[in-house]
C-alpha cells in the first residue's frame, strides 16, 4: 500500500474519531490513525496481489479419492459494515489424475481470499474457483462456518451464531460426494 493511500485512511479514521466525539488530540488516540492504517495494509492485502499464485502440484497415487482439508482458520471484513468474520473453512477435492495440491497451500489460498472486503457467500465460492481455475480435479467442495461481529455487536445482537455455507463444483455436486463431505465435517 503505498505512503498515500495510508496517509488517506489515517485522515479517515480521525474524522471518524472526531465524528462519534471523541477527542483526537488525547493521548490513546494520538497514533490510533497510524495503527489502523497499518492493520488495513495487513487485513486487506489481497487487494494489492491481483491473483493467488502459490499453487505446488506433487505426484500421487491418490487418484479419484476424496482429499480433505479441515479446520483451516480464516477472518474476514464484512463489505456491509467493515467488521470481522471469522471461522474455519473446510476444503475437499478429489484429484483428476495424479496430481495433488501441497497441503499447506490450501491454507494459504483461504487466507488470500479472505483478506479482502468479503461476504461470506462469496468467500466460499471465491475459494472454489481459484482452486479448480488452478490445478486438475473432478471435484471441489468448500464449506465455512463463521461468527460475524456484525450479528453480535449491533441490529440482532445474535451472539454466538454460526452462519454456514457451502459450495460444489463438479463430481461434489453429486448426493454420495455431497454426502461424504457433510459427513467428515460434520
Amino acid at each position: 500500500m503505498s505512503l498515500e493511500k495510508k496517509e488517506k485512511i489515517e485522515q479517515a479514521v480521525r474524522l471518524i474519531l472526531d465524528a462519534v466525539g471523541e477527542d483526537i488530540n488525547r493521548p490513546g488516540l494520538a497514533e490510533t490513525p497510524r495503527r489502523v492504517a497499518n492493520m488495513f495494509e495487513e487485513i486487506f492485502s489481497s487487494l494489492t496481489e491481483p491473483e493467488f499464485h502459490d499453487y505446488k502440484l506433487f505426484d500421487s497415487d491418490n487418484e479419484g479419492e476424496m482429499i480433505l482439508v479441515k479446520d483451516i482458520p480464516f477472518y474476514s471484513m464484512c463489505e456491509h459494515h467493515l467488521l470481522p468474520f471469522y471461522g474455519k473453512v473446510h476444503i475437499a477435492y478429489i484429484p483428476d489424475g495424479r496430481k495433488v495440491i501441497g497441503l499447506s497451500k490450501l491454507p494459504r489460498l483461504v487466507d488470500y481470499c479472505a483478506k479482502q472486503l468479503n461476504v461470506q457467500e462469496n468467500l466460499t465460492s471465491s475459494i472454489a474457483k481459484k482452486l479448480e481455475k488452478n490445478i486438475p480435479v473432478k471435484g471441489i467442495a468448500v464449506a465455512i462456518e463463521a461468527e460475524h461481529l456484525c450479528m453480535m455487536m449491533r441490529g440482532v445482537k445474535s451472539s454466538h451464531s454460526q452462519t454456514k455455507t457451502f459450495y460444489a463444483l463438479g463430481a461434489f455436486k453429486e448426493i454420495e460426494w455431497k454426502n461424504q463431505f457433510l459427513m467428515e465435517i460434520l
